[in-house]
């Protein structure tokens, strides 16, 4: 064995022993009772302090918006199209012209058209001059005569020919895409469709209710008394500005889908709404008394049912189960489960346990700095 590892060793040993004992002094010091850790204060939470009123009962259904009127836009003769003189998507006025197509073709038909009508108007007169002297028979005189008519109506209608080589819009509204581009050949009949103008004030929603939406109704049916108003919910959440009113109700159940038809009515002046948007439809059928608002934040939802936590006796964390109905905006309708004077709280729900004790404080007013501070947390005592 090397003597030189020796002092080595016996230092390994010196540390060794230090730590056992030093492990050991804890390991003891933990059997007897020291000092308590602080105590931990009550969570401090925000609670609503609900109260029963009444809301409007009502029905929400996805909805799908479309112009109140599209209006097709054909050509009504055939040639080139040379240009396109519209901006697809602008909104154009009844009148205003959207496709150009040659027109040197109408333009020949037109003056062969009016020489024509020129020459049998002359030869009409002429032989109005001989008829007076009788000189020629009353027939050959009325054949001049229809000739001229025949001959002024083919320039007319050479004339129209040429004047709808300038094809205009029948209505006013917003303009579709161009389904012909210039250079194309335009044809009449079947694929004359150039483009489409949608008129979307008043825009329409289209939507339809299912067996289970037609249950919550009085009869089973939508009726004017059981409706009262339709409001329209906007992509964002929001609610419409102006109201709305039925205007179609089918007269009977889809045997395919189970589902009644229905079209709503809207105010759209400022073309806020665009057809083809997704949207919500409410239905409102009434009121409903008695009930009461809770945050969706507020509301748990488990496998059980849906409940909220209240600030219960002595401050303790007491969950409800709750029932809930629709919501309105950002609220749950609570139906049953709550009663006046509940305080629900509304935040630090993760950190919550049944009896925990919580330290409830009313929202922030709306607009003051801050909010309302945090109740204190107790001291320890020494």
């Amino acid at each position: 064995m090397n003597s030189g590892n020796l002092p080595r060793r016996k230092s390994l040993a010196v540390i060794i022993g230090a730590t056992f004992l030093g492990t050991t002094l804890l390991v003891g010091c933990s059997d007897n009772k020291g000092a308590a850790p602080p105590a931990m204060g009550p969570m401090p939470v925000t609670v609503l302090d609900m109260q029963p009123q009444s809301v409007p009962s009502s029905i929400e259904i996805m909805a799908q918006t479309e112009g109140a009127r599209e209006t097709e836009v054909r050509a009504r003769v055939g040639g080139i199209l040379v240009k396109r003189l519209y901006q697809e998507g602008d909104t154009v006025k009844a009148g205003q012209p959207l496709f150009q197509i040659d027109r040197s073709t109408y333009e020949i038909a037109v003056a062969d058209a009016k020489a024509k009508a020129e020459q049998s108007t002359r030869e009409m007169n002429r032989l109005k001059g001989l008829i007076e002297g009788k000189a020629i028979s009353q027939k050959e005189y009325d054949d001049a005569v229809s000739a001229n008519a025949v001959a002024q109506a083919a320039l007319r209608q050479a004339e129209l020919n040429l004047s709808w080589t300038t094809v205009t819009a029948p209505v006013g509204g917003t303009t579709g895409r161009a389904i012909k581009s210039e250079g194309n050949l335009i044809t009449t009949g079947s694929d004359s469709l150039l483009t489409s103008i949608y008129q979307s004030n008043p825009i329409w929603v289209r939507f339809s209710l299912g067996e289970s939406d037609l249950a919550k109704l009085e009869g089973g049916r939508v009726t004017s008394k059981n409706v009262s108003g339709v409001e329209l919910i906007l992509p964002n959440g929001t609610v419409y500005a102006k109201p709305g009113k039925l205007n179609f109700l089918a007269s009977n159940i889809d045997v395919t889908l189970g589902t009644q038809q229905l079209r709503a009515e809207f105010d759209n002046a400022d073309n806020q709404l665009l057809p083809g948007q997704f949207v919500r439809i409410r239905l409102l059928t009434g009121d409903r008394d008695g009930v009461f608002l809770v945050p969706q934040s507020a509301v748990i939802q488990s496998e059980q049912g849906n409940l909220v936590m209240l600030a219960g006796e002595g401050d303790k964390v007491a969950p409800r189960p709750i029932q809930t109905g629709e919501w309105r905006g950002k609220d749950w309708v609570v139906l049953g489960g709550l009663k006046a004077g509940d305080k629900v709280i509304v935040d630090n729900l993760m950190k919550l346990r049944p009896g925990a004790p919580v330290a409830p404080h009313p929202p922030a007013v709306p607009g003051a700095q801050g909010g309302p501070a945090a109740p204190a947390k107790p001291e320890a005592k020494s």
